[in-house]
Parts: structure tokens; C-alpha cells; sequence
């Protein structure tokens, strides 16, 4: 095992593999609650005529599994220290903008999804995905990170009760006094404290803490027995396959508009996760990332298998660096996280405490994270702050990540044209501007 992994070479050991594994794992444990209560749309009373509700039960599973499968191809093929699992922002499109925005069923969304997954192999496989990365400019990715960080997060303030509906101004502040809205608070000022203290898993710790508060004040029923914390875990009957059986249903230009994000978000979250940790970790040679088609592989195949067990894309994570840091250089420190989310399988029951008031504020928190990139766009160029501001701004205001991208993506050949910079606009922005164009006509 340890020359699998190569660990004289790299100058580590066991002990400080699963240390690092561990690490990471906490760091990103938190995406087993709020996966689920996200893609059930949990805080959502009222859901489009035709749409049912997905299993949260079984999202919780596919959710381990996707994770599990994901990072442990990850480690044993690409042999890095990075974990994956559905994607924050991803999962967040898939419930807030296809099914509650456009109406579509889970069944269908799952599909796309597949779809996605399916295409991203091909495109790894054949080397089209680095040129299509390379096609999109730097600013228009930066700023759909940023979108989607302020769509998570409002509709995390959302879930809270901080932000609350207004037919004079559309929203307003809530009622800050209820008891839920209070909870949340609490874990907001909880999660930034840990964060702010470089504290590792301060999310995960702030979820903890935060459903412990509301079990005291009587707002969170508590377990009351072991098997309201260990239990089996729940089937993946209700959402298993789902994404096959409904696999005719993605050939609509609707539908073409979210494969399309589907694969567009994933593009640049994975591709800018891997080179931040591999920097981290100092395996990055001559600006490449060695393995780089293995590493793309994984998060690929993770899409599909998770989209066919019920769960939206997979993704690498950037809490991977918290396993970097913690001195973790190979992929047995990604078996080991992949050996604690099958674990975490059977702590199912855990899910009647953690509420959407719990995950609200890791919603909020991470959408602080991802906002951060709003400082490298070049907001002195008019004809790239244009597009860019657009693309942030629809996305939450709009209540979908795929408008926002659209907008942003019409805007863009349109400013630099004008500015006389069409040397710099790749041939394949034309063929996206004429894609969201269709996609306004025909369905906006």
C-alpha cells in the first residue's frame, strides 16, 4: 500500500494520511445534510403543479455514495489528496432553478444531469475539455463563482427567515425575534467564529452546534433513543434509476440550456479545485497538473454514478485543502475520506435535527466563500465589468444561476465587439451567445 502511494517518496506515513483524511472529511461533512435538504427543497412549502418532492432520505444515501465512489476513484486512480461529492451551487440549481424555477420534475433533472456526466467523459477522454475551458474568459468564470455564491447565500437568509417575501418590495427583512430566525443567527455568528479561527471543519462544528442550541431551546425535537442517531441507511429506491428511466425527457432546447450549465458550473469548479489544492500540495510542474485526465476522469465518472443513485453533479471540493494542510500528499488520504462517507451512511437518522434553520447558515457561509472571487475581475474594463455584473446580479435576483450565465454570456461578445477587441472573443462564445439568445425566445 504504501509503495502504491508512493509515501517514501512523497515523505509521509499512515498516521498522518488518515489524519488528513479525517480533516477533510470534517471539513466537508456538512454536504450530507445540506445536500438533502436542499434538493427537497426543504423551506419550500408550495412546489410547482406536476413537481413532487425528491426522497431526502434517499439523497442522503446517494449523496454518501457519490462522495464515496467519487473520492475513492480519486485516490486510487489519480492518486490525489482530493475529495469530491454534489457540488454547493450545483445542487442548488438543480432544486431552486429546474425544478422550483422551471417546473421540471426531479425525474427529469436527474437526466440532465446523467447527461452532463456522460458528456464530461467524452470530453475528458478526447482532451475537448481543457480547449473548452480555455474557450470561456477568465473574468465570465470568476463571475459565475461569484453569482453563485450570493444566490446560495441569499437563499440561505432565505431558509433563515432573515429574508422574508414583501409584495411592496419583493423581499424584506423578517421577523428577527422568531425562534427559528434566532437559531440560525446563532449558528451564523458560531460558524464565523470557527472560521475566523482557522478552525478546520468550522462549518460541519457550527451545523453541531447550532442543532444542539435548538435542541436545548426547544425548537428541534433531540433524539430520544440510540436509533434517532445510528440506524440503517435509508434505500435509494425512491430516486435509484430515476435519471434512466426519464433519460428521453433531456431532449427539449430547455433542457439543453440546463446540461449546458450543468456542465459549465462543473467545468470551472472542478478545474479551479484541482489546481488550488495541487498548488497546496506542491504538485503542480511547469503550470500542469501531472494526472490532470485521471483527476477530470473522476469527478466525471462520481456525476454519473451519483446522478443514477439520485443526487445532482459531483464535484472536487476545496476543503481538500483542510487535508492538504493537514500534511496529506497521497490518494490514501482521499480511501480514507472515502471510507468515513460510507460510514456516515448509517448516522442517517441525524436528519430530523438538522433543519433548514441548521444548514441555513452553511448555505450563507460558503456563499461568502465563493464570493471572494469578485476581487480578481477586472471591474476597470467596461466592457468586461458589463457582463460580469450581469451575471452576478441576475443570478439572485433572477432566482437562477442559468439566467444569469445566459445574460452574462449575450453581453459579452456584444461589449467586446463594440470595443474592438473581436480578436479575443473565441469562436465558441459565438456559438453560446446564439444558444442563450434561442433560450430567452423560446422560453424566457
Amino acid at each position: 500500500m504504501s509503495k502504491f502511494f508512493k509515501f517514501k517518496e512523497l515523505g509521509t506515513n499512515y498516521r498522518t494520511e488518515f489524519m488528513a483524511g479525517l480533516t477533510t472529511f470534517l471539513a466537508m461533512a456538512y454536504i450530507l445534510f445540506v445536500n438533502p435538504s436542499t434538493l427537497a427543497l426543504d423551506g419550500i412549502e408550495q412546489l410547482p403543479e406536476g413537481v413532487t418532492r425528491i426522497d431526502k432520505g434517499a439523497v442522503f444515501t446517494a449523496t454518501a455514495i457519490a462522495a464515496a465512489v467519487g473520492t475513492l476513484i480519486m485516490g486510487v486512480f489519480a492518486k490525489y489528496p482530493i475529495a469530491l461529492a454534489p457540488g454547493m451551487g450545483l445542487n442548488a440549481f438543480f432544486a431552486y432553478t429546474v425544478v422550483l424555477g422551471y417546473g421540471i420534475p426531479w425525474e427529469t433533472a436527474l437526466a440532465g444531469v446523467l447527461a452532463s456526466g456522460l458528456i464530461f467523459i467524452v470530453l475528458t477522454v478526447t482532451g475537448l475539455r481543457q480547449m473548452i475551458i480555455d474557450a470561456i474568459p477568465g473574468n465570465l468564470k470568476l463571475a459565475v463563482g461569484a453569482g453563485i455564491g450570493l444566490f446560495i447565500a441569499f437563499i440561505g437568509f432565505q431558509n433563515a427567515g432573515i429574508v422574508q417575501n414583501s409584495d411592496a418590495t419583493l423581499v424584506q427583512l423578517g421577523d428577527l425575534t422568531a425562534g427559528p430566525t434566532m437559531l440560525a443567527i446563532f449558528g451564523i455568528i458560531v460558524s464565523v467564529v470557527f472560521l475566523s479561527l482557522g478552525i478546520k471543519g468550522g462549518i460541519f462544528y457550527g451545523m453541531v452546534l447550532t442543532s444542539i442550541a435548538g435542541m436545548v431551546a426547544g425548537l428541534i425535537a433531540p433524539p430520544t433513543a440510540v436509533n434517532d442517531v445510528v440506524g440503517s441507511a435509508p434505500s435509494v429506491a425512491p430516486t435509484f434509476g430515476a435519471a434512466l428511466t426519464h433519460f428521453g425527457d433531456i431532449f427539449t432546447i430547455e433542457m439543453l440550456v440546463v446540461i449546458l450549465t450543468f456542465l459549465f458550473v462543473d467545468f470551472f469548479d472542478t478545474a479551479g479545485t484541482l489546481v488550488a489544492v495541487a498548488t497546496q500540495a506542491g504538485f503542480m510542474k511547469d503550470n500542469k497538473l501531472p494526472r490532470a485526465g485521471r483527476a477530470l476522469f473522476a469527478d466525471s465518472a462520481a456525476t454519473v454514478v451519483g446522478s443514477v443513485v439520485g443526487t445532482s453533479t459531483t464535484t472536487s471540493y476545496i476543503e481538500s485543502t483542510a487535508g492538504v494542510g493537514a500534511g496529506g500528499r497521497t490518494g490514501f488520504t482521499s480511501v480514507v475520506t472515502a471510507a468515513f462517507f460510507l460510514l456516515a451512511l448509517f448516522f442517517s437518522p441525524l436528519l430530523s435535527v438538522v433543519t433548514a434553520e441548521v444548514t441555513a447558515p452553511a448555505l450563507i457561509i460558503v456563499g461568502v466563500l465563493m464570493a471572494s472571487t469578485l476581487k480578481n475581475i477586472d471591474w476597470d474594463q467596461f466592457e468586461i465589468g458589463v457582463p460580469a455584473f450581469f451575471t452576478i446580479a441576475a443570478m439572485p435576483l433572477t432566482y437562477s444561476i442559468a439566467t444569469g450565465i445566459a445574460i452574462g454570456f449575450i453581453f459579452y461578445p456584444i461589449t467586446m465587439l463594440l470595443k474592438g477587441r473581436s480578436k479575443e472573443i473565441h469562436p465558441i462564445m459565438y456559438f453560446l451567445f446564439v444558444i442563450f439568445v434561442l433560450y430567452f425566445v423560446f422560453l424566457a
